[in-house]
């Protein structure tokens, strides 16, 4: 008798990524069948959450949709321009470029406001490459659009004033 080799567990990072990958497919389909609604998520080990005012079933119905379409072939469904990652990038780059621009001025107001333009000019150049920086960041370190054997296990939906909390509980 041959024994199979132990089943290996996905670490939490994976799990993260795997769960941020079917937030960002299930944010995608949801904007298709539901244009100009606001609409959010958040990721976690064990599921997500999307915010949005959607009836349960239909928001079941699209999450089945992103798990199977990217089990198929459709990664790039795990990636969405309206990411966190995207903004951080963005602000890390931004901040950065203004706080270099400013090296070396004195204390005094008139130094600074002399620095303001080429401070603007180095933010704006920051968010220029933020915008393919954060996309790369999401596809290679925050999100997976591979989702292997992860599952639905269940959808909770709770009424917060004029917003729906959908958690979507997942395992593996």
């Amino acid at each position: 008798m041959t024994s199979q080799p132990p089943r290996k567990t996905p670490s939490i990072l994976s799990r993260i990524q795997r769960n941020h990958g079917l937030e960002h497919a299930t944010l995608h389909l949801l904007a298709q069948r539901f244009p100009r609604q606001f609409m959010a998520g958040y990721s976690g080990p064990f599921g997500i959450w999307i915010i949005a005012d959607v009836p349960t079933e239909t928001l079941r119905d699209v999450v089945e949709e992103a798990l199977s379409r990217m089990k198929a072939g459709e990664h790039s469904l795990a990636i969405h321009p309206n990411c966190g990652t995207n903004f951080l990038t963005t602000g890390i780059l931004a901040g950065t470029a203004g706080a270099l621009a400013m090296l070396g001025v004195g204390k005094r107001a008139q130094d600074k406001l002399e620095r303001l333009p080429m401070a603007a000019a180095l933010a704006t150049l920051a968010v220029i490459l933020a915008q393919p920086l954060g996309m790369l960041l999401q596809s290679k370190v925050t999100t997976s659009g591979y989702p292997g054997n992860l599952e639905v296990l269940e959808i909770i939906s709770q009424p917060q004033g004029k917003l729906v909390l959908h958690r979507i509980r997942t395992r593996r």
